[in-house]
C-alpha cells in the first residue's frame, strides 16, 4: 500500500529543462516511478492528458550588480520567472477547464530564501518562484491542482562548474562544502526523491510547499550561489 503512494504508472508529466542536469533527473526519477515523460524547451506541446508539470529551466549570469546588463536581466527573468508563470498558467487554465486534478512542481534555489552575491537577477528570479508558487497553490489547492518548490542548495550541475573547479576557486569550493551540513554537495540524482513525491498521491495534501535539499548553515557567508 505505501508504494502505491509514489507510483506514477498511468500519468505523464512535462519537464522542462529536462535534458541535462537536475531537470533531467528528475525525468528519468518520474519515469522510474512509471510515468510517461515529455520533455520540452519552450512550451507543453501537444498531448492528450498531461498530469504534472516541473519546471526546471533556468540559466544564470554572473556579474557584479552594477555590471549587470539590462539584455542579461531580462533574459535571466525571462526564462526563470517569465516562463515558469506562462506554463504555469497554461498547465492550470487546462486542468481547471477539463476539470482535472494536477500537480506543479517548480525549481528554485536556496537564493530564493536569501539574495547570493554576483548573481541578482539569477536572486530575483528564483524569489519570484517561490512566491508565484504559493500564490498559485492558495488559488488552485481547492480545485485539486497542488503546486510546490524544490529549493536546492548547492547542488554539482554545469552552471555550478566554476564554482567547482580548482585555482583560484579551490577556496570557494571549501567555504561553501564547510557550510552544508552534509559535509557534500548534491549531485542531481538526489533530486529524484523529493520529485517524485511532490508528484504522487503521497503529496496530495501538500500545497504551496518551498522543499530545501541541502540547506546551508545559518552562518553561511554566501559566495556566488547558483
Amino acid at each position: 500500500m505505501a508504494s502505491s503512494l509514489f507510483d506514477l504508472s498511468g500519468k505523464t508529466a512535462v519537464v522542462t529543462g529536462g535534458t541535462r542536469g537536475i531537470g533531467r533527473a528528475i525525468a528519468i526519477g518520474l519515469a522510474e516511478a512509471g510515468a510517461d515523460i515529455i520533455i520540452v524547451k519552450v512550451n507543453t506541446g501537444e498531448h492528450p492528458r498531461i498530469d504534472i508539470l516541473v519546471n526546471a529551466a533556468g540559466m544564470i549570469r554572473r556579474s557584479d550588480a552594477v555590471d549587470v546588463t539590462d539584455q542579461d536581466y531580462d533574459e535571466v527573468i525571462q526564462v526563470n520567472l517569465g516562463a515558469t508563470f506562462t506554463l504555469c498558467r497554461e498547465m492550470g487554465k487546462y486542468w481547471i477547464k477539463n476539470d482535472m486534478p494536477g500537480k506543479i512542481i517548480n525549481i528554485a534555489s536556496v537564493c530564493t530564501y536569501f539574495g547570493s552575491v554576483r548573481v541578482p537577477a539569477y536572486s530575483i528570479s528564483k524569489g519570484g518562484i517561490g512566491q508565484l508558487t504559493k500564490a498559485l497553490s492558495n488559488e488552485w489547492a481547492s480545485k485539486g491542482i497542488n503546486v510546490n518548490v524544490i529549493a536546492p542548495g548547492y547542488i554539482a550541475t554545469d552552471l555550478t562548474q566554476g564554482l567547482r573547479s580548482g585555482g583560484e576557486e579551490e577556496q570557494n569550493l571549501k567555504v561553501i562544502t564547510s557550510r552544508i551540513p552534509a559535509g557534500r554537495w548534491g549531485t542531481p540524482n538526489d533530486m529524484k526523491g523529493p520529485a517524485v513525491f511532490l508528484a504522487s498521491a503521497a503529496s496530495a495534501y501538500v500545497n504551496g510547499e518551498l522543499l530545501t535539499y541541502g540547506r546551508l548553515m545559518a552562518d553561511t557567508v554566501v559566495v556566488d550561489l547558483a
